[in-house]
């Protein structure tokens, strides 16, 4: 296995999971029958957690105890934001609560959560889900390619 540890722009093999500090699993692929593959750099996983995986070796396997501010960062009130119904894509399930994606004139996307609906607008909460939750960021670098 290689001693060589992990620097930005590495493709690795990798093994994580996304808890809340009281132990409920957010998301995590260590019952998966492979680890997933990703560039670091390529958008693949937040830059805040990227952060956590330079300098480890594969095969080391370590829980990161992060306060919002280094996964997912707070939220911000300037993120909500209030659109035109007629602005809103037709189709789109306009519910509080629902998570949609807007597509920006660039071409990239933009995930946002339905707050309310009203006669003068949908407002929309374009901050991370995850924003001000303190997580637990469990990694197993399983190689680098």
């Amino acid at each position: 296995m290689s001693e060589t540890p992990v620097a930005y722009g590495d493709t690795i093999r990798l093994r994580y999971a996304i808890r809340f500090r009281n132990g409920d699993e957010i998301v995590s692929n260590f019952e998966d029958a492979e680890p997933d593959t990703l560039t670091l750099g390529d958008g693949t996983l937040a830059q805040t957690l990227e952060q956590w995986l330079i300098g480890l070796k594969p095969g080391e396997r370590h829980v990161f105890l992060l306060e919002p501010w280094q996964a997912f960062g707070t939220s911000s009130e300037e993120l909500v934001q209030t659109l035109r119904t007629e602005d809103i894509p037709p189709g789109m399930q306009l519910e509080p609560g629902t998570l949609v994606e807007f597509e920006l004139p660039n071409g990239q996307t933009l995930a946002g959560s339905i707050l309310d609906v009203s006669p003068e607008g949908v407002r929309v909460d374009f901050n991370h889900p995850l924003a001000d939750c303190p997580i637990e960021f469990e990694v197993e670098v399983a190689g680098i390619l």
